[in-house]
This record gives C-alpha cells, sequence and structure tokens, in this order.
C-alpha cells in the first residue's frame, strides 16, 4: 500500500464532501453571485499547500517534483493525487491553446443543488494556483462544463489570464467554449 498524504505535516485538513457542498449551497443561498468570487479566493488560497502536498506525495512514492515529470506520467500522478486526497478522479488533455481537466466524481460538484451556471469556483481557485505553480507563471482557470448543471462531467480549461478573459467574453455573447478556444 503507498504511503497517504500526512495532513497535519501539509496544512490540510479532511473535509466531509457533504460539509463542502453544504457550505457552497448556503454561500449561494445567502450572496447569491458573489458567493463566487469568494469561493475562488478561498480555493486559490488552499492552492500552495496542495501543490506542496503533491510534491510530498510524489517523493513519498520515489517519484520527481511535479516540475520535472514528463507531462503523461505528470498526468497519471496527478490524477492518482487527487483521487486519493478525495476531490475525485481527473483526466488531463488540451484544446487547441488551453489544458483541460475533466471529471465525472468532482467532489465540489453536486448534481442534486442544480445550478444555470458552472459551480465548482473553490476548485477553481485551488487549481489556478496549483497549476500556476506548475508553469512557474500565473495561469487562470475556469470551469465551462459542470455535473451541477446535469452534466455528465465538470471541464476546467487552463491557459493564461488573456487566453481565459477572452473565451469568457466569447462565452458571454453565446459562443460555445470550443469555438472560443479555437478563435485564439
Amino acid at each position: 500500500m503507498s504511503p497517504s498524504v500526512d495532513l497535519p505535516e501539509s496544512a490540510l485538513v479532511a473535509m466531509p464532501r457533504d460539509s463542502l457542498l453544504a457550505l457552497r449551497a448556503a454561500l449561494f443561498r445567502e450572496l447569491g453571485p458573489n458567493a463566487a468570487a469568494l469561493l475562488q479566493e478561498a480555493g486559490y488560497a488552499g492552492g500552495a499547500a496542495l501543490f506542496d502536498a503533491f510534491g510530498r506525495w510524489l517523493e513519498a512514492r520515489g517519484a520527481s517534483s511535479p516540475e520535472s515529470l514528463a507531462a503523461a506520467e505528470f498526468g497519471v500522478r496527478a490524477a492518482e493525487f487527487f483521487r486519493d486526497t478525495g476531490w475525485g478522479s481527473i483526466e488531463l488533455g488540451a484544446l487547441e491553446t488551453v489544458a483541460t481537466i475533466d471529471s465525472t466524481d468532482w467532489a465540489e460538484s453536486d448534481p442534486s443543488f442544480p445550478l444555470d451556471f458552472p459551480g465548482c469556483y473553490y476548485t477553481a481557485g485551488v487549481l489556478t494556483d496549483f497549476f500556476g505553480r506548475l508553469a512557474g507563471e500565473p495561469l487562470a482557470v475556469m470551469e465551462v462544463e459542470c455535473r451541477s448543471m446535469g452534466g455528465d462531467r465538470c471541464r476546467f480549461l487552463v491557459g493564461s489570464a488573456e487566453t481565459m478573459q477572452r473565451v469568457y467574453d466569447s462565452m458571454g455573447q453565446g459562443e460555445a467554449y470550443e469555438h472560443a478556444v479555437a478563435a485564439g
């Protein structure tokens, strides 16, 4: 059996998924759309600890630092780490000029609390910091599909802030994200 993440050493806490979902629901109920920014900010604040925990998790398995892994190995290891830490399964991919992160069982999504928009804002904040550290430069993450909207998966796009802003603006004008990314 492979070693698990040492939560205290990693500055992480185990929190029941139901608590995360209840917190998200309460914030949206009380604050409406303003909840999104607060959840993203909180997620971003935890990205460093999660990235550091990933590095220690890799080390315990005899692997290199996250930055030194080949892309294919990084994808396999990241998928194992996020699954082992309770976030869910992920599959990393690419769409034109952005990276994609897909999950059919992501912990923050909640099909029983339907939303009209993607709702994994805490995750978007965490992944923004996590992948920015990996890339060594600021990145942005935007969820474009969500199980909370009735979708089969959650899909996050990872790219430069400029690219993500352009995709966001295009989507705001009714364009599908796939077309907005391809137009870039």
